[in-house]
Parts: C-alpha cells; structure tokens; sequence
C-alpha cells in the first residue's frame, strides 16, 4: 500500500516498510586466477527490495586502456583460468546482445565497461533484466562475473562467435558474486 499527500503541485508518496523486507546486497570480489594480467577490483550489487533494478557499482584496476566485456557466467566457480564459469547466464535461451536489447538477449550480457589511460574502470552499469531476489534459477547470486580482454561487440559482429559471447575474447578475471 502507498499513502499519497498531495501538497499543492507535488505528489509525495511512501512506500511503508513492510518487516522483513530489505534490499539484497552482494559483492564479488575480482581476482586473476593467472597473476599475469594483475586484474583486481571489487564490485558491489544491489536490489532494493521494492524494485527490479540491480546496480553494480565498484572499481576494477589493471586493464588495458579501452572497452572489455563484462558478463555474468553461469557458474561461480573459477578452475581452468576462470573457464570453469561456463557461458553466460543465458536461462531464456537468447542469442548473445547488448544491455538494451533485453528481453531478447543473455541475461548475463552486461555490455562493456570502459578503462581510462591509467587502467582503471570505474563502474555504475543499472540493469533491470538480472535479478537477484527471484527463482534460484533466474538469481545471478552464487553465479559469477567475468571480465574479458577485448570489446563486446553486442552480438552486432556478424559472425556465430558475436551471437554467443560477442567476440569479448579472453577471461582475464573472475568473481563469484555473494551475499554480505
């Protein structure tokens, strides 16, 4: 339920806090399995408990200068130099697009985060296609984040590689996303 007040031309509403209800909060905690490309950084996610936005916020350091693709995998499990995360997070079985192309992409398909001159990638990426507060099977939680070598290409490549995993190329770090 939610109490509106009308004061003049402004609208206020509440929403009351219901107990129990909260937002539901993650972290993800970047790591190089390999120690060579010395890629590091943690990221934060968040759900209000009232909404379908998930927020990744955080900072990832040691990167090549430019645009790396950035995607949620199936699995938050890293062996084989971050290869054991599988795919991307693809329950709805949709070939591989961009963030904005949702419902007809990946879910996991977050596009690309950009590296300024000093390798470092500043995040705030705003998504309403992922989730974390619903069936296990829909959930990102628990699944991993990886962070690729070379630009996304959206699925716009043109080739069979660009609609499964846009070209993104190598794995150079990885993250199991968890709950605080």
């Amino acid at each position: 339920m939610n109490l509106i007040l009308a004061l003049g031309l402004f609208v206020l509403t509440a929403t009351p806090i219901v107990q129990g209800q909260r937002d539901t909060r993650a972290y993800c905690q970047l790591y190089d399995p390999t120690n060579r490309n010395r890629v590091q950084g943690r990221l934060t996610l968040r759900q209000q408990y009232n909404t379908q936005l998930v927020q990744i916020t955080g900072r990832i350091y040691g990167l090549r200068p430019g645009l790396h693709g950035f995607h949620v995998h199936e699995r938050g499990t890293f062996g084989r130099n971050c290869s054991n995360a599988g795919p991307h997070f693809n329950p709805f079985n949709q070939n591989h697009a961009g963030p904005s192309d949702a419902p007809r992409r990946h879910v996991g398909d977050l596009g690309n985060i950009y590296a300024n001159n000093w390798g470092v990638a500043n995040l705030a990426i705003y998504d309403y296609f992922i989730r974390m507060r619903e069936r296990r099977e829909l959930s990102i939680l628990g699944r991993g984040i990886v962070v690729h070598a070379d630009p996304d290409d959206l699925g716009r490549g043109g080739n069979d590689e660009s609609l499964k995993t846009g070209n993104a190329g190598a794995r150079l770090a990885c993250c199991q996303i968890r709950t605080f």
